[in-house]
């Protein structure tokens, strides 16, 4: 256990639910720090002072504070062995990050072409174009989860882990993206599975 509780710095709809999960399945102590994105708080200078990107997650711990919601998941997991979150074997873990790696940089990035757009072009006309591949390239992302990443109830076998509150998170922004989950039942099926886990319903209703 941490000498003091841990501090997420949150705001609803974004990857940081993810991180969140995975500290109620560890049963970490911490605490919460809501961000308003409407009102730019991401931007102000003390929580830049905190993550210089302006972005969530951010997690605050006792050696310091760490971004990335692929190395938040992994430090939880290995700061909390007792929860059993993470593979220990080298290929497990390896095999855990590589799921990591895609949902942040390809499929996450997929989706951030349809709010946040503008982070990659001025004109309208390209902002435009951009939103309106969202969908297919969601698609496609989802297809190869549902094809090589899902042969098992969790992502990583027979064992829960932290992968599986990511994907939950993310599966979860398909409808916003306008892709029917339905057409990746075992995508589907899985995120019926961990929404009914009591840490995410908890992580979900606080």
């Amino acid at each position: 256990m941490t000498s003091a509780p841990l501090t997420l710095y949150y705001a609803p709809g974004t990857c940081a639910l993810a991180v969140r999960i995975a500290l109620e399945e560890a049963d970490a102590p911490y605490q919460l720090q809501l961000l308003d994105f409407a009102a730019r708080q991401q931007q102000s200078a003390d929580y830049l002072a905190i993550n210089p990107k302006g972005r969530v997650p951010a997690l605050a711990t006792d050696a310091g504070v760490l971004t990335e919601t692929p190395a938040l998941l992994a430090y939880v997991a290995q700061r909390f062995p007792a929860a059993q979150l993470a593979p220990t074997d080298a290929f497990g873990f390896a095999r855990m990050q590589e799921l990591h790696g895609y949902l942040a940089s390809t499929v996450h990035v997929a989706h951030a072409h349809r709010p946040r757009a503008s982070r990659w072009a001025d004109e309208p006309e390209a902002i435009a174009a951009m939103q309106r591949k969202v969908p297919q390239n969601m698609e496609e992302g989802f297809a190869l989860i549902e094809r090589h990443y899902l042969q098992s109830p969790w992502v990583l076998g027979d064992r829960y882990s932290v992968a599986d509150g990511y994907l939950f998170t993310v599966a979860g922004w398909l409808r916003s993206d306008g892709v029917d989950i339905a057409r990746f039942p075992k995508v589907q099926a899985h995120h019926q599975r961990v929404g009914a886990r009591p840490a995410v319903q908890r992580a979900l209703a606080a």
